[in-house]
């Protein structure tokens, strides 16, 4: 079994990841995690030093290797359905779940973290609200291509499992 998580960055792609590989026995992997750890540079220092499209192009080569990989959770970047073919290499390989959360959630959840996330650094919460709902348009088209989405983040963790297995 392999399950990608995808959706834009705050909505629980790392935390409802880390309870279902828990829950399903199955590993867990923050794909920005392995592209840190291959890579030696975190994601931020990669859109510095070497700009966006070369963090696209290290997320594809990480995606690739982790679509070989067997049972597993894989909690994908934001935007990583949206660059190359990417959201059909996981949707051929895995099942795709979209965790499509409200704007409003979102702004909230990004606001308070403590992550640095080099798309939003710097931005007003109205600056972030604009910002999710211009990005958010852009990239629906692509998280729409799941398998499944989830619009409820509490959904139970044997109803998910179950919905994957049947689906």
């Amino acid at each position: 079994m392999r399950i990608y998580l995808i959706g834009y960055m705050g909505c629980g792609k790392s935390t409802l990841g880390r309870k279902l590989a828990k829950h399903a026995g199955l590993q867990f992997i923050d794909m920005d995690h392995y592209i840190e750890e291959r890579n030696c540079k975190s994601v931020p220092q990669i859109f510095a030093e070497d700009g966006e499209a070369e963090f696209r192009k290290k997320e594809r080569k990480a995606l690739e290797e982790l679509s070989a990989f067997s049972d597993v959770v894989i909690a994908t970047g934001g935007g990583a359905p949206c660059f190359f073919d990417n959201v059909d290499l996981m949707n051929r390989t895995g099942k795709t779940i979209y965790l499509n959360i409200d704007h409003k959630t979102l702004a909230d959840r990004l606001m308070e973290s403590r992550t640095e996330r080099p798309l939003i650094k710097g931005k007003s919460k109205d600056e972030l609200v604009k910002f999710i709902d211009e990005t958010l348009k852009k990239r629906n088209e692509f998280y729409m291509q799941a398998h499944f989405q989830i619009t409820q983040p509490d959904l139970d963790l044997d109803e998910m499992l179950k919905m994957i297995q049947k689906g």
